[in-house]
């Protein structure tokens, strides 16, 4: 898909319902906290971008609610209803 910088680090575009990336709205948006994460899910409602981090399962911080596979249970119950979203996730240099 798209490659992406945000605070120097490289992400990769893998998912863009209804054109939910906007990039200068993430840009004001990635601070520092989201570095850690493995993804980071952007999801729009009432006109506002909301971000939350989420990891790999196989990473040593992964728990059930930022489970990267749990990603389809947090947009049902935690998103507006048919809402645009996005999913960046983290380069992993090998």
């Amino acid at each position: 898909m798209k490659d992406i910088i945000l605070n120097d680090i490289k992400y990769e575009l893998i998912t863009n319902i209804r054109d939910g990336y906007d990039s200068e709205e993430v840009k004001n948006k990635a601070t520092d906290y989201f570095i850690p994460f493995d993804y980071i899910v952007g999801d729009w409602a009432y006109g506002k971008l909301r971000l939350k981090g989420f990891y790999d399962k196989n990473n040593k911080n992964c728990k059930d609610i930022n489970n990267i596979e749990s990603l389809e249970k947090y947009i049902k119950e935690n998103c507006a209803f048919n809402c645009k979203y996005f999913v960046l996730k983290k380069y992993v240099q090998r």
